[in-house]
């Protein structure tokens, strides 16, 4: 009776959550969209319809997933066009956060149709909830890093030394890669790392960084995903009110450059690294003169 209150109108795509592990945590308004809706897009079939089945629903299913993205899009937009309602959930979490979905729902908007969201369960989300970063200012979402070593290195640099929540995801066969170069980068930084969240399993520690690669070693803990939100560092005054800025914030300068205007991005990098403003923005100014 709650989740129809609202109304849900057809010609709409519906992005829903789903549970990262337990399956309890579906929501009603998203187990009754799942009922209304004609076609539920999906990553694949098969998690999807043991899903589906848990609750008793049946439905036409569509497979999307990276590889075939925007081709199940124009199916699912002529399905729109045509009135229907559409579905779209990832196998787990909330679809379009390191899932499919983002070329999708561009489609689908391009094609003038509704794109409705159904909030749901979210790795990411849920361990900042239980990290107790209390220095951060906020968080930035990295997702999977890429796979090689170099990439990897040069991918995780520019937060190493950042005054945000650092929020990573990591499969079981590069979690002990990644906790190395982590540990390279920024040792004493603190991490909380949740294993096997919502699931029979799931570990949710905190510890300096130098020491997740001891802890990783415990029984059992090289099996599950991985979700580590890498602590806000708090940056020395002595680095804040000197002249130069740290090597790190000056290697995120140019990559951030021309993802918003100067002046804004100069203030937002302000509250995220403790740097002076008025510093940032010049520096940002000298990068189209070099």
């Amino acid at each position: 009776m709650a989740a129809a209150g609202q109304q849900y109108p057809p010609s709409t795509l519906y992005v829903v959550g789903t549970p990262i592990g337990n399956l309890a945590d579906i929501t009603l308004r998203g187990l009754h969209v799942l009922s209304l809706v004609d076609w539920v897009a999906c990553e694949d079939t098969r998690n999807s319809q043991h899903l589906l089945q848990h609750f008793g629903l049946h439905k036409r299913l569509l497979t999307l997933h990276e590889h075939n993205e925007n081709e199940a899009a124009h199916q699912v937009v002529q399905a729109l066009i045509a009135g229907q309602r559409v579905a779209y959930i990832s196998d787990a979490g909330t679809p379009g956060v390191s899932d499919p979905g983002a070329r999708l729902v561009r489609a689908v908007a391009k094609a003038n149709c509704n794109v409705v969201p159904i909030p749901g369960a979210s790795a990411s989300v849920s361990a900042i909830s239980v990290a107790g970063d209390v220095d951060s200012a906020g968080f930035v979402f990295l997702g999977f890093l890429p796979h090689k070593p170099g990439p990897r290195r040069e991918a995780l640099m520019p937060w190493a030394t950042f005054a945000m929540s650092v929020v990573i995801f990591e499969s079981p066969h590069r979690i002990m890669a990644l906790a190395q170069e982590m540990a390279a980068q920024s040792p004493d930084r603190w991490v909380t790392v949740g294993r096997e969240l919502t699931k029979q399993f799931e570990e949710v520690a905190t510890m300096r960084t130098s020491e997740l690669l001891v802890w990783l070693q415990g029984p059992s803990r090289m099996r599950g995903e991985f979700v580590l939100v890498w602590h806000a560092l708090n940056i020395p005054v002595d680095q804040t009110t000197s002249g130069q800025l740290p090597q790190a914030v000056a290697d995120l300068l140019p990559l951030l450059k021309g993802q918003a205007p100067v002046k804004e991005l100069a203030s937002l990098l302000s509250n995220a690294t403790g740097q002076s403003r008025n510093r940032l923005y010049n520096a940002l100014l000298q990068i189209d003169a070099l």
